[in-house]
């Protein structure tokens, strides 16, 4: 204790500035203890630290957090009949049982609701939210909002029925209910090729519509295959850039690199140039003899075309995390195994492989999981069979405008790959990746 007083500033172990006797505290020069001044130092350099952090906090949460919330909301979201036809959702969900048809008033209360969005201009997103139920129902909606808005006079159930005959049956009506609720699973469901039948049960959906796991499938099986594929290529790439000198290993990571500098648009026209069938592989391979003109290989616009494409844009992402580790493993080890007795190929396998493991993990995750996203390369050259689900997707965001559809297929997407990745940190371990 006397060392340590004796290396304090005056008054450091005394009761104040002046001196005194001590109480057996270490105090700073103005009587703060020392304890307190350290938490005051912490506490000012942790504000300090998250100040710095905040911006990118921020930036995380605006431009990616927050777009995925939104997904997911988006997912269960189901406004359109609470806010259209609120009346008439509230009444059915108060008077009907699901027997029979409803009562005259929930006819009544709907007429006006419909004459009321018809004016309005709104009536076509009831039948939109409809139609995804049940294909015909936006027809149904809108030529009969149109019938009872120009020329229909009560009794509207009557006037209903004659203007269609399914407003006098059951399923009409289940359908409409059990599309009302604000948060509903239906999107969900139907990303799973499932839905609710009209009476709230889960159910199966057609042969011909049930198209989304199938998909799903497809997407996973090309991906892993573009991935395997990748890593094929890369491989022997990575190691030769390591091992080769440096002036010659520079050369060709300019050649791997160079990929990079080009558009992807105009390196996946290029492929479409080079695989079809007047392309320049197929005129080579008539030109040596291989097939003949008359057998020329479809090469494009199918699942073919999308495994060639994506594998040559997405084969750097391979070769730079496992060069990067390779050129950290010390070509004594490989001696060393030799000079103990095992042949080259032994010790290549035994030794200098498993020291590539971490590059080769973080190669293939990057590149599975960019494969799982694609969309521009397999929307050009994919065809009909090459498509994944992110065209898809895509396709209701763009064109259908189902959005809540486009986002449980993104949510299912997601989860997906969370999903591998928590197999990955279990079977392989996470901390073992390293990009160099």
């Amino acid at each position: 204790m006397a060392t340590a007083q004796s290396a304090l500033p005056s008054g450091a172990a005394s009761g104040g500035p002046s001196g005194g006797p001590t109480d057996g505290v270490l105090r700073t020069n103005d009587g703060v203890p020392l304890k307190t001044t350290l938490r005051r130092v912490n506490r000012r350099q942790k504000i300090i630290a998250f100040g710095l952090v905040l911006p990118l906090f921020l930036f995380i949460l605006i431009t990616f957090l927050a777009p995925i919330g939104m997904m997911l909301f988006r997912a269960v979201d189901n406004p359109v009949l609470q806010e259209q036809i609120p009346r008439t959702v509230a009444l059915l969900n108060e008077t009907w049982d699901g027997e029979g048809l409803p009562d005259d008033a929930v006819y009544d209360t709907l007429a006006e609701e419909m004459i009321q969005q018809y004016k309005v201009r709104e009536i076509a997103k009831v039948g939109t939210r409809l139609n995804y139920e049940q294909g015909g129902l936006r027809s149904l909606i809108t030529s009969t909002a149109r019938t009872i808005a120009r020329r229909a006079e009560p009794p509207w159930k009557e006037a209903f029925i004659k203007i269609d005959e399914r407003w006098g049956e059951p399923e009409t009506w289940g359908i409409i209910q059990n599309a009302a609720p604000r948060y509903t699973l239906s999107f969900v469901l139907a990303a799973l090729d499932l839905r609710y039948d009209w009476q709230g049960d889960i159910v199966s959906q057609p042969e011909n519509e049930q198209i989304y796991v199938k998909m799903f499938v497809r997407t996973i099986w090309i991906s892993g295959l573009v991935t395997v594929l990748c890593l094929a290529l890369g491989f022997p790439v990575g190691y030769l850039l390591a091992n080769l000198p440096m002036r010659q290993s520079n050369l060709l990571m300019i050649l791997v690199l160079l990929p990079f500098w080009t558009s992807l648009l105009v390196r996946t026209t290029t492929w479409i140039v080079l695989l079809q069938t007047e392309g320049v592989l197929n005129d080579i391979m008539v030109w040596v003899g291989l097939i003949s003109d008359d057998g020329r290989v479809q090469m494009i616009y199918n699942q073919l075309g999308t495994i060639i494409a994506m594998t040559h844009i997405l084969l750097p992402f391979m070769v730079l995390p496992i060069f990067s580790v390779m050129k950290t493993i010390s070509p004594s080890h490989m001696r060393a195994a030799r000079s103990l007795g095992a042949t080259p190929p032994r010790a290549f396998w035994d030794v200098y492989v498993p020291q590539t493991l971490p590059g080769i993990g973080a190669g293939s995750i990057l590149v599975f999981i960019l494969s799982v996203g694609y969309y521009i390369t397999p929307a050009l050259v994919g065809g009909r069979t090459g498509q994944l689900i992110s065209n898809f997707i895509a396709y209701h965001m763009q064109k259908s405008l189902n959005w809540g559809l486009a986002a449980a297929l993104g949510g299912l997407l997601l989860l997906g790959v969370l999903v591998l990745y928590w197999l990955y940190n279990r079977l392989v371990g996470i901390d073992k990746m390293k990009f160099g």
